[in-house]
């Protein structure tokens, strides 16, 4: 089986080169480029590369075969039946919670897909390294007096997590910086003249990229959760400059008020869209980081994601936190 997976690999990896060089984007009826599809953002590749593989920047074909191997024995042990039997989990604060979704409800990868005909080790190719760089000196501190100031999460709605409160989408991804999570890491790509929207499965987010070189002046007082997006084509690449985030988002715990993200979206293939990014913002990061991920063409419909934990329980939420502060004074005998 082994064998047969390696020649699939390195057959994958040839035909792929091959398609790119040859491959024909097509055009709309008004002759843009056409990115118009269902793709999956799901991937094995980690945003960041581990420390210990330095500057490597991709897996060779047996590197690569091992790490899906692991990965593909991981879920086949996943899926092994449980005793119904077994004694109850011991629920202590050292142990991981008790509980998470089964494999039916996540759509983790299992397969390193090729960008460029490389199996990459992350999805940040610059710094070389593969990693966000360092934070400029003070920035930590004043993250830590801005966590001291937010409300705290039992407080009140404010206090809850934006994904939570279904407000976007839950981890990253619909962005800043699209990034697959462990399920609905699906976008729809809709055009038309002078727009293209991105419509996220999670949670129905919907960016919506005007084609134009100006900036609606009023755009930096409106501070959209997504941010204000305005887009050019470059050849076959779409290419789109988004500033302006509320500054309740955050990108991997940093605020993003000041940032820019550039992102490009071109095909590399007919099932195969690449989705490059890149984030600068001088007053958090000692430098700009770069990188690329790989999405997956889908045949079939977006559903829509109607969230609602947050909105429909937030009233059993704050009511079970003032009923743990009821308790706490009876017990302490106030």
């Amino acid at each position: 089986m082994y064998i047969k997976t390696t020649l699939l690999i390195a057959m994958s990896i040839f035909a792929s080169s091959s398609l790119a060089q040859n491959y024909e984007v097509p055009r709309t009826e008004w002759g843009a480029p056409d990115l118009q599809a269902v793709w999956k953002h799901s991937s094995i590749i980690p945003f960041e590369r581990p420390r210990e593989l330095g500057d490597k920047r991709f897996y060779t074909e047996e590197e690569a075969l091992k790490i899906e191997q692991a990965e593909q024995q991981r879920f086949d042990e996943d899926n092994e039946p449980l005793d119904p039997n077994r004694p109850p989990p011991v629920a202590a604060e050292s142990l991981p919670p008790i509980g998470n979704y089964d494999l039916f409800w996540r759509e983790d990868a299992q397969f390193i897909p090729t960008i460029s005909g490389e199996m990459r080790t992350s999805a940040i190719i610059d710094p070389p390294n593969g990693r966000m760089p360092e934070v400029l000196p003070g920035v930590m501190d004043k993250l830590r007096d801005l966590r001291a100031n937010l409300p705290d999460r039992n407080d009140g709605p404010e206090g809850r997590g934006l994904g939570e409160r279904c407000l976007v989408g839950f981890g990253p991804t619909s962005g800043p910086v699209m990034m697959p999570v462990i399920y609905n890491s699906n976008h729809q790509i809709i055009q038309s003249p002078g727009y293209v929207t991105i419509v996220t499965e999670m949670v129905h987010d919907a960016r919506i990229i005007k084609i134009t070189n100006d900036r609606n002046r009023a755009a930096e007082a409106q501070r959209k959760w997504l941010g204000d997006s305005i887009g050019r084509w470059e050849g076959d690449t779409l290419v789109v400059e988004t500033k302006y985030f509320n500054d309740w988002h955050r990108l991997r715990g940093f605020p993003v008020d000041n940032l820019t993200l550039t992102e490009t979206f071109r095909r590399e293939a007919g099932n195969k869209l690449i989705y490059g990014f890149k984030v600068n913002d001088p007053n958090i990061f000692q430098s700009d980081f770069s990188g690329e991920f790989p999405l997956s063409r889908l045949d079939g419909n977006l559903y829509e994601y109607a969230c609602h934990e947050g909105n429909h329980g937030m009233v059993g939420i704050l009511a079970g936190a003032r009923a743990v502060e009821r308790m706490r004074l009876d017990e302490s005998g106030q």
